[in-house]
């Protein structure tokens, strides 16, 4: 009974402290955290697992990560330290624009218990952006009588900041004419405006200048500025005015008429038609107004009549100047009556120099003198001048004497010296003037370094020249004079292929001639780089380098070079095989050669320089080819000697000769029959031939039972070796022929031409060349020997077909036999 009593307040206690509990979770799901715009990435902001009761660690074990809807995720959480920092870059401005306080708002999710806490983030202005205006120069029209209290609106400056950092004030720079009131508006902005303190005076000033600077309040403060410009219009306030109060001239007696004798000029502070200003001559009875006449528009006066100094000494001219409104002002013109002038003035030279340093200071004294004139009054006033554009002046000293000093550094290489005309001339009218001369040397020193024309040279010289022949020459210009231009020519060292330069090129100091010091082969190198420098003789000397890049020249000097056909090396004459069925056209043989020259130098053309029966070949002018050039017949020579020649086209061309040797037949036994007949026909008194054949015919016999022995023996051992033969068949397939043909001790030679066969043969020797398998049809007639290819017969050997090869093999070695008994 009494646990039934404490149950109830059991559970009563039980929802008290569910109740405590979640009022402590609902109090704590708000956190708030301040901090500074524009704060570097990865800043601290809070520390987010103690604000949530958290340890560190327990962030990742239970799921703890920010939910945020924003694209941008400005804030992230840091698992080891379990603090809030910031993701990236945030700028207020762009987040809260102009608002009091920026806000940022996210939640904080718990995923083990899917609790969410609500995290309130202020981010607090800092003063990162300066006042700016809309425009950054303001002009303003103004008229001059505006009258002072004139308020003229100005342009605003924003700030993109709040609070203190925000636009604070406006200033503008101290003036006299305008002052900056700034008014409060409504929304809290404030605009300035420009007041005119002063009137203002466009004859004075015609235009003002403003700076009108807005500044925050923030730490440090920043500004921005606005340039006004002030402009002042005009009205007509002021009158023409003359630019003397009275004009005075004196004129001779003897002046022409039509002579403008004085202009006056007014001018009008105004502008535009206010400005315009017209001179009117005041009408006055007597004879002034009859010798004078004014200009209207230029305010020229001109005589009209001849003056006369007995009758009037001086004349008086009063001048009216208007604009165009119609103030005007006044003037008088004394224009007084000399007497001619008859003396010229006259040149006292106290002292002067005959050489100056071209390095002199300006201010060196050239020449003091002293001139005078015996007139007086403006006859006798003097002005000294020089012609334009020289480095000197005058300048007046005590009395009547002048100096004369230069006013520039002098330059010898421009002007070595000066012929200076002094001129003086008084004051009469015609005035009379009086010149004198002073010569001036202007001395030189070492200011100039020599110069190539050019920055770079390029020669080109023929091989084979002769040692220390010029091949080129360079020569540098230096301004200067004497020592300080004589110029001295070297070369920088360098090597060339490891060898100094100075062994291949020399230079001759004083003319820059180049010489070469060997003779150089275009075929070893064709071209060298060098630099020479030219120095000249003052003190200090000065120098300058140029680059120059030599080519070697080919020329002809190598002849053509035959590489086929070769002559054996036993000095016999190679011998080509030509069917007597060949056609016309057909290939008998190939020239090849080649030169070692370049270019031209190097082109090659064959032709049939000599042949026993110059119709029946021809030779290809470009490729060397030597063919057939009509049918063979019967009546031909059997041994057709042909000479061909091969020419470049250098100058002189150079050229080599290739002896062919042809024999036309249809095969080889046919080819050594008729050599046989021809020797026997040349020596019908050898009387040991038949001897030599009975020997030959003994020998082929002999030769010919041994391989017979030999087949019979290896058909004997064919059983029992088939297989060996069958798993070698295919190794042996792979084997060059010339292993098996080749024959120590015997004069014979494959040529790997292919397209004919060769056979040499002279009074001596006679050897058989087999080429490739083109034609190997012409070496062995169907009578003596099957038609079958002498350098596949190893490749029959292995495939079982042994009777024709050792037939061929038999062939082979009569033939031999033959051409050894014909030698």
């Amino acid at each position: 009974m009494a646990v039934l009593q404490r149950l109830p307040q059991n559970r009563t206690l039980v929802l008290l402290c569910l109740l405590l509990s979640a009022l402590w979770e609902a109090g704590a799901g708000q956190i708030r955290y301040s901090v500074p715009e524009e704060i570097d990435k990865g800043s601290f902001v809070g520390n987010i697992a103690k604000d949530l009761g958290l340890e560190p660690r327990e962030l990742a074990e239970r799921g703890v990560r920010i939910v945020s809807r924003g694209r941008i995720q400005l804030f992230a959480l840091n698992p080891r330290g379990g603090s809030l920092v910031t993701a990236s870059r945030i700028d207020r401005e762009e987040l809260c624009a102009q608002s009091a306080r920026c806000l940022l708002h996210f939640n904080i999710l718990l995923e083990d218990k899917l609790t969410i806490y609500s995290v309130e983030v202020e981010i607090t202005d800092i003063n990162d952006n300066a006042p700016r205006f809309g425009v950054e120069e303001l002009e303003l029209k103004v008229s001059e009588t505006t009258t002072p209290g004139f308020r003229i609106p100005l342009k605003s400056a924003h700030d993109a900041d709040v609070g203190e950092n925000t636009l604070q004030k406006y200033e503008l720079n101290a003036n006299d004419h305008f002052s900056l009131d700034v008014r409060s508006g409504v929304d809290g902005n404030k605009y300035p405006e420009l007041v005119l303190e002063r009137a203002l005076d466009r004859e004075e000033e015609a235009v003002h200048h403003l700076v009108l600077v807005a500044s925050d309040g923030g730490d440090p403060v920043l500004s921005g500025t606005s340039r006004i410009r002030v402009k002042v219009l005009d009205v007509n306030d002021n009158a023409p005015v003359f630019t003397q109060p009275e004009y005075r001239v004196s004129v001779p007696e003897n002046m022409p008429v039509g002579t403008r004798i004085l202009t006056v000029t007014a001018t009008d502070a105004d502008e535009g038609h206010n400005a315009q200003v017209t001179y009117f001559r005041e009408k006055t009875p007597g004879e002034t107004s009859e010798v004078f006449e004014l200009k209207s528009t230029t305010g020229d006066i001109t005589i009209i009549k001849n003056l006369d100094y007995e009758d009037a000494k001086f004349h008086e001219i009063d001048v009216e100047a208007q604009d165009g409104p119609g103030l005007l002002t006044r003037t008088k013109v004394i224009v007084t009556v000399l007497d001619v002038n008859d003396n010229a003035p006259e040149f006292d030279l106290t002292s002067a120099t005959s050489s100056v340093p071209e390095d002199s200071p300006p201010g060196t004294i050239i020449a003091l003198f002293n001139v005078h004139d015996r007139d007086s009054g403006e006859n006798a006033f003097i002005t000294c001048s020089l012609p334009e554009n020289l480095p000197f002046k005058l300048e007046k000293s005590v009395d009547n004497y002048r100096r004369l000093v230069t006013t520039r550094s002098l330059d010898r290489e421009q002007f070595s010296f000066y012929n200076i005309t002094l001129t003086a001339e008084d004051g009469g009218n015609p005035s009379l003037s009086t010149d004198a001369h002073v010569l001036l040397q202007v001395a030189d020193i070492n200011d100039n370094p020599p110069s190539f024309p050019h920055t770079a040279y390029s020669a080109y010289f023929p091989e084979n020249n002769p040692r220390g022949a010029p091949i080129f020459s360079l020569t540098a210009h230096d301004p200067d004079s004497d020592d300080n231009a004589h110029v001295t020519y070297s070369l920088i060292e360098d090597t060339v292929q490891g060898v100094p330069l100075s062994s291949y090129i020399s230079i001759n100091s004083d003319t820059g001639v180049l010489y070469a010091l060997r003779s150089f082969d275009y075929e070893q190198f064709q071209d060298l780089q060098l630099w020479v420098t030219a120095q000249d003789s003052g003190s200090p000397p000065l120098s300058s380098n140029v680059s120059l890049s030599l080519f070697v020249l080919d020329q002809n000097d190598n002849a053509p070079e035959i590489l086929y056909p070769t002559l054996p090396t036993d000095g016999s004459t190679g011998m080509e095989l030509a069917p007597r069925s060949a056609e016309p056209g057909y290939l008998v043989t190939k020239v090849v050669a080649v030169d070692r020259d370049s270019g031209q130098n190097a082109w090659l053309s064959y032709r049939l320089l000599k042949a026993s029966e110059p119709r029946l070949f021809t030779v290809g002018l470009h490729t060397g080819e030597v063919r057939t050039a009509q049918t063979l017949l019967d009546r031909d020579a059997l041994k057709q000697s042909l000479v061909v020649a091969v020419q470049d086209h250098g100058q002189p061309p150079l050229s080599a000769t290739v002896t062919l040797t042809v024999a036309m037949a249809d095969s080889i036994p046919e080819v050594l029959a008729d050599l046989s007949s021809t020797r026997s026909l040349a020596n019908p008194d050898d009387s040991d031939l038949t001897l030599y054949l009975v020997v030959a015919v003994a020998t082929i016999s002999c030769v010919f039972l041994a391989f017979v022995i030999m087949l019979l023996t290896l058909r004997l051992r064919r059983w029992h070796k088939s297989r060996l033969l069958q798993a070698s068949r295919g190794e042996l397939a792979h084997v060059p022929t010339s292993h098996f043909v080749g024959v120590s001790g015997v004069q014979a030679f494959l040529q790997t031409y292919s397209h004919e066969v060769s056979l040499t043969s002279d009074s001596r020797k006679s050897h058989l060349i087999f080429p490739q398998p083109n034609y190997a049809d012409t070496l062995i007639s169907q009578e003596s020997c099957e038609k079958k290819d002498f350098l596949s017969a190893p490749q029959s050997l292995l495939e079982g077909e042994r009777e024709e090869t050792f037939s061929q093999v038999i062939c082979f070695f009569t033939i031999y036999l033959l051409a050894s008994l014909l030698k």
